[in-house]
């Protein structure tokens, strides 16, 4: 009974293959680097696809290999079956059949070895002088002025590096120092040049590279005097040097290294790139509040205007549309609101001290006089008489103003406008 209950115990903790497959998948591609595997080329397939699948074997063992089809397109090698070769890859494990296989990057005949050996010793030897070490690193300028690139004139690679900086609006300046950078004397030439740039003394950064090709097509970039030359430089280094696999001493000894010399480009614009579209955010941004603000400042002014219409003259309002014109911000406006309230307030005093003054009252009583003169004048017999009106004396030439006050046979006076009749009352 207890051996069962341990098998149960055992069963529930069972992994299941894929479960399994993909833990050995994970401690194989994790725990196994990059690396070169020497072998024969056997079992050779190329598929329509583009991929090429073989085997890689030597008298002890046997290595399944892919080389998939983007970085079969950039081999100069022709794979055939029996090739010795040198493989760049990493290893893997396709879970469908839980096999594990070498995803190959790179491949160079087997008489390369020899160029490999020399390369890793010599770069054994500089790595133990402390030629490579980070320490002695320097930061690469943020926005080279003026960057020098050491490669061949002809090349591709200087083409897509110039294409490159064009196409992201760099605003430096490039000199492209020419020099041979494959087979005899390249490394005494880019040498030359990299001695040439320092002593020019007008470079922020200097940039040595060309594009991929096989070990030997790179070993220039290998070679001891150069590779003390790119560590010892005054000036700062990128090595730009092949494709991503290919790697050479100068990397190691230059002060960055950039994958491919297109990368290269990109990382000397990239702050530039950044900086401009910083610019053209700021830029942007800065529109808009000017065109916010000249909004807000033109509907203020369409204000004044409107109250410039009902409280000035034609004549003031068209001088006052040319000021407004001129005078864009609020502190003109407030000064010409200041103005105009100081305008209406000196008006306002004139007209009070002008009630307030003796010529005024002078006026005022001469004015009252005038009329109570009228008014005695409209009163006078004179004036009743003008009306059609006419006074009736008795012989005295006073006034009879009743009827009871005649006698009959009374001689009386009528005082007309233009003169005196004389009448005698009826008895």
């Amino acid at each position: 009974m207890k051996a069962e209950l341990e098998l149960g115990d055992q069963g529930a903790r069972a992994e299941s293959v894929t479960e399994f497959t993909r833990r050995v998948k994970t401690l194989l591609e994790t725990g196994i680097r990059p690396g070169w595997v020497r072998g024969e080329v056997s079992n050779l397939r190329a598929q329509p696809s583009g991929h090429v699948y073989f085997s890689l074997k030597d008298a002890g063992a046997q290595l399944s290999a892919v080389l998939f089809r983007g970085d079969a397109m950039r081999q100069s090698v022709k794979l055939r079956d029996g090739l010795q070769i040198l493989a760049y890859g990493q290893v893997s494990v396709y879970e469908a059949r839980g096999n594990y296989q070498l995803i190959v990057r790179a491949v160079v005949e087997d008489g390369v070895g020899r160029l490999q050996q020399e390369f890793e010793r010599l770069k054994q030897r500089l790595a133990a002088e402390g030629l490579f070490d980070p320490a002695n690193k320097r930061a690469i300028p943020a926005m080279p002025a003026t960057v020098g690139f050491i490669t061949s004139s002809t090349g591709a690679a200087v083409q897509d590096f110039v294409r490159i900086l064009t196409r992201r609006g760099w605003r430096g300046r490039l000199v492209v120092l020419p020099a041979k950078v494959q087979g005899e004397g390249a490394a005494a030439e880019m040498v030359e040049m990299l001695t040439a740039a320092q002593n020019l003394g007008i470079f922020d950064l200097l940039v040595i590279g060309r594009g991929g090709g096989s070990l030997e097509d790179l070993w220039a970039f290998n070679e001891e005097q150069l590779v003390r030359a790119v560590a010892a430089s005054a000036v700062p280094i990128i090595s730009a040097v092949g494709h991503e696999i290919d790697f050479t001493l100068c990397d190691f000894a230059a002060d960055v290294r950039a994958e491919t010399p297109s990368g290269a480009a990109e990382l000397i614009s990239s702050r530039f790139v950044e900086c401009a579209e910083r610019a053209t955010r700021a830029g942007e941004a800065a529109t808009a509040a000017v065109a916010q603000a000249m909004a807000r400042a033109t509907e203020r002014l369409d204000h004044a205007r409107s109250r410039l219409r009902l409280l000035t003259p034609a004549a003031q309002i068209e001088q006052g549309f040319l000021r407004l014109d001129d005078l864009s911000n609020r502190l003109a406006a407030a000064l010409r609101a200041t103005v105009q309230h100081r305008r209406q307030a000196l008006g306002e005093a004139r007209v009070r001290l002008a009630h307030a003054s003796p010529e005024t009252r002078v006026q005022q009583e001469s004015q009252r006089l005038l009329s109570l003169f009228k008014r005695l004048q409209a009163a006078s017999p004179a004036s009743v008489l003008n009306r059609g009106f006419a006074i009736v004396r008795d012989e005295t030439g006073r006034p009879v103003t009743r009827r009871a006050a005649v006698k009959p046979g009374q001689r009386l006076v009528n005082e007309f406008s233009d003169g005196p009749v004389k009448v005698r009352a009826e008895e």
